[in-house]
């Protein structure tokens, strides 16, 4: 009904082209327009003032030689007062943009090594934002931002990127764990010899101790037994040490046999050995 009266209504960001027997006449902004029709007067077609995303795709190579597919997001828009020039002017605009970019894109990236590439994708898509902004003004058409939203490497690349990656890792972990097991080392070290340099301590006090208690033994038994000598007393002391070492072979668990010689004149002998080597021991 809308068509036999000649009333055409047009949506809100949204513009029309109006054309007079096929020429250009004006751009129909937003709302309800008569067009008799009769006189030649139609609607050419519609231009969307929204903005547009359009995500390419552009396989290209680094300098070290390295293929990567690089995806750009470009957010673009018509611009209502140069409707005439994006509507007439440019009839593929996506094909349009996307050459410009895979131009950018294929002429920036190869004078980049890839690891460079990723940390300037920022430049990358501040030199495709720039140049479209210049290519496109000319159609009607604003480039609202660009973005590189991904640099994807070959498999086999990337594959070996995470190896060179954990294989770096391993190496750090291996270090630190060859320093944990070297401080380890050295305090185990250092424990050993303070506990070597105490019982060293814990010998000579016991030795000491000894001395100590065979002295006032003599001394104690010269006085409450007239007429004994030292050597005397000295022999019942190590007749009597003789068999509480025996004592203490028998009395272990973990003992094995032992073969002692044993008699008087076995116990005579010992007693003679020992003196030998005390009294060797203090001429030297």
């Amino acid at each position: 009904m809308g068509q036999v009266l000649g009333l055409v209504q047009i949506d809100q960001s949204t513009v029309a082209i109006k054309e007079t027997f096929g020429k250009f006449d004006e751009v129909l902004e937003p709302g309800c327009h008569f067009l008799p029709w009769c006189i030649g007067k139609q609607i050419a077609g519609y231009l969307s003032l929204r903005v547009e995303q359009l995500n390419v795709r552009c396989e290209t190579k680094t300098k070290d030689n390295v293929f990567v597919t690089v995806v750009a997001s470009v957010q673009y828009r018509a611009l209502a007062d140069k409707a005439y020039d994006a509507f007439y002017k440019l009839s593929k605009t996506k094909q349009q943009i996307q050459s410009y970019v895979f131009d950018v894109i294929r002429a920036t990236v190869p004078k980049l090594d890839l690891d460079v590439a990723f940390e300037q994708k920022n430049d990358i898509a501040k030199a495709v934002e720039d140049e479209l902004e210049k290519a496109m003004s000319a159609y009607g058409y604003e480039i609202v931002q660009t973005l590189i939203i991904d640099i994807e490497p070959d498999v086999h690349v990337k594959r070996a990127m995470n190896q060179i990656n954990a294989e770096a890792r391993l190496r750090v972990a291996a270090s630190e764990k060859a320093e944990a097991e070297k401080i380890l080392q050295i305090k185990k070290a250092e424990g050993e010899a303070e506990s070597k340099c105490l019982a060293g301590v814990g010998i000579a006090r016991q030795r000491q101790a000894v001395v100590d208690g065979l002295r006032d033994s003599v001394l104690a038994f010269s006085e409450n037994v007239p007429g004994t000598t030292a050597k005397d007393i000295m022999d019942m002391v190590l007749v009597t040490q003789y068999f509480d070492t025996m004592k203490e072979i028998g009395a272990s668990s973990k003992s094995s046999s032992v073969f002692i010689p044993h008699g008087p004149g076995a116990i005579r002998g010992v007693a003679a050995q020992i003196r030998d080597g005390l009294l060797q021991a203090n001429t030297v």
